[in-house]
């Protein structure tokens, strides 16, 4: 059986690799082999996931995508009695297995914490960092009574509850009621009604004794350090650590299937946004960057940023393009989407659309209206995550600055958002609607009207959804995992530069020179302009920009700036748009402006108007 930590190999003699990823309706399954001394991602294999009824047990799905893992690479990687074959020998087995999962609707937890802004913000940002969904956040300052705020425990089923609250020291009465208010109301797990409740006490380390007076035998009590020890810092890992630890020991242990799973992998099992964020972590760190990954799907979109070494992830639960279509429409409002539309369209056709993808949510646009449609109702989707992601990724809230004269006319203060357009240096997509475009340039085009990218930044798509399997590989084998990253997982699809600063009517936005092996041009960039290089795969350029007073890349007003641009399946892209980016409101020039930057991205080839 193997345990929550991962098993020590030799690195050197590992060069056959198999991680799976568990989704709710896919296992996907990839194989990573060592050659010419680089690790490459080889073959992928694809089984529907089946945790449920009849076959009831997950592992099934999993030996289906192996096999057909097994059967691309011409290598035998199950034996007779249907287990993964280790070590690797010539073309049979693999050296190590290791798997994420998603299945079941993934992590759900409920943290509480005392004040909504402090330890309960730093207890939701643990849970989130683990990869769980929030169902609910219960904290003295919520505005519920007492009543309400129990009768709130009992009706969710969440998978496990993060208690935080107070500073070492701090307050204790506090955190004790939170503690009674939630052992009478006996929460009941989503899974299993003969386990206990895991409950994850990560609050002021004084008053352990008495939450755990406060707590009977039916829950399982596990006390870990201060998430917020002090209010200047805070402390996130021990809690994370102990939520995959309970993960695997309780809910994972619950579904069917996965303790032969667990039994069969060498690395704990984490869920799968966890393992996105961790590998995202780790591309930040290695690389000295600055990064913010996204990752849209049916009825979610999840947002993880690095900035400064500080990792944060969201999820926006009512944002997503099938199940949630309806909400992303209702949040956004028609006339927004619209503003990304250069077609004509028929009102009531386009809201039968949008019921028809929540009753259908895996079809597929037939036409061009409903693809422009769709890619438009996305734009709105991920600008919505993202706007939900920079207000939760903050400094933190509370803590007492010292100021000075100089100060007297600043108005920085605690709770900052630290994600900052300017600074990030890659952006990188995934989900259906990104990664299944029809065009790429379609795929950067909404990651720029979406996310408003500042100064320099490198525009990417996860190719087949690798992250999570890389996330967990990260752990066991850093070197292998950054290895088939950076060659395999991401498509590159180039570089967009942007000044920050106000659209100015018939104004110039700034010159530029670019510089590079097969490509040599200069001019202006008028505001509201878009222009689009070819820049090869792995081709670099140097461009150098002169903003005008009032445009910024990162210098400074009307600064001097020279950048060195990375090629994709794209190319590089002058946005003179402005930041914030506004779209034109009257319909005429709506129109012609729209039509100018479909036109020069080359987004619809076959026909650009209509």
């Amino acid at each position: 059986m193997n345990s929550t930590t991962a098993k020590q190999f030799d690195l050197d003699q590992i060069n056959v690799i198999l991680a799976t990823d568990c989704g709710s309706t896919t296992t996907k399954a990839i194989l990573i082999e060592k050659i010419n001394g680089e690790y490459r991602q080889t073959y992928r294999g694809e089984a529907p996931t089946t945790v449920e009824e009849p076959a009831a047990d997950v592992t099934v799905g999993v030996v289906n995508a192996v096999t057909e893992v097994g059967e691309l690479a011409g290598r035998k990687l199950i034996d007779e009695n249907g287990e993964i074959i280790r070590p690797a020998e010539g073309d049979t087995g693999c050296d190590i297995y290791i798997s994420t999962s998603s299945a079941g609707g993934g992590l759900q937890m409920m943290v509480a914490g005392v004040v909504r802004e402090m330890s309960a913000a730093s207890a939701k940002r643990a849970a989130l960092g683990a990869g769980a969904i929030v169902m609910d956040t219960i904290c003295s300052n919520d505005k519920r009574l007492p009543h309400e705020q129990i009768q709130r425990i009992r009706e969710l089923r969440p998978d496990m509850i993060l208690l935080a609250g107070g500073t070492d020291g701090g307050t204790q009465k506090h955190v004790v009621q939170l503690a009674e208010l939630i052992a009478p109301a006996k929460p009941q797990p989503r899974f299993g009604g003969t386990y206990k409740m895991p409950i994850i006490y990560a609050g002021n380390q004084e008053v352990i004794s008495f939450v755990e007076e406060t707590f009977d035998e039916d829950v399982k009590l596990t006390t870990v350090a201060n998430v917020r020890p002090i209010l200047e810092q805070e402390n996130l890992a021990p809690a994370r650590d102990a939520i995959h630890d309970l993960f695997l020991e309780h809910v994972m242990a619950h579904a069917p299937g996965y303790n032969k799973l667990i039994s069969w992998a060498d690395a704990p099992i984490m869920p799968t946004p966890g393992a996105v964020g961790n590998i995202l972590q780790t591309i930040a760190e290695q690389e000295g960057i600055n990064a913010l990954g996204v990752d849209i799907g049916g009825a979610t979109t999840d947002v993880f940023s690095v900035f400064d070494g500080t990792f944060n992830r969201t999820v926006s639960a009512n944002l997503g393009m099938s199940y949630s279509v309806s909400n992303v429409c209702a949040s956004a409002t028609l006339p927004m989407i619209l503003r990304w539309v250069h077609l004509d369209m028929n009102p009531r056709e386009l809201q039968n659309h949008i019921k028809n993808k929540m009753i259908r949510p895996t079809t597929i646009p037939q036409t061009r209206e409903a693809l422009v449609f769709e890619q438009a109702v996305a734009r709105e989707a991920l600008r919505l995550a993202y706007i939900q992601h920079k207000e939760f990724a903050t400094t933190l809230k509370g803590v007492q600055q010292q100021r000075t004269v100089g100060d007297t006319f600043s108005q920085n203060t605690s709770g900052q958002s630290i994600v900052d357009n300017i600074k990030l240096d890659l952006l990188v997509g995934s989900g259906g609607v990104l990664s299944h475009a029809p065009n790429m340039n379609q795929t950067a085009a909404m990651m720029i009207d979406a996310f408003e990218p500042e100064g320099m930044t490198i525009l990417a798509k996860d190719s087949i959804f690798m992250m999570p399997h890389l996330g967990v590989l990260a752990q066991v084998h850093p070197k292998a995992a950054l290895q088939v990253f950076e060659r395999d997982c991401l498509i590159y699809l180039g570089t967009c530069i942007a000044p920050r600063g106000f659209y100015r009517t018939g104004k110039t936005c700034f010159k530029y020179q670019i510089t590079g092996n097969t490509i040599n041009q200069s001019g202006e960039m008028m505001c509201g302009e878009m222009k689009l290089f070819p820049l090869a795969q792995d081709e670099r350029a140097t461009i150098t920009v002169e903003p005008k007073r009032g445009y910024d890349f990162g210098a400074g007003s009307g600064k001097r700036m020279e950048f060195e641009a990375r090629g994709g399946t794209v190319g590089l892209i002058l946005d003179a748009r402005g930041r914030p980016l506004m779209v034109p409101a009257e319909e005429k020039q709506h129109l012609a402006q729209l039509t100018s930057w479909v036109q020069e991205l080359q987004l619809y080839p076959d026909n650009h108007s209509k």
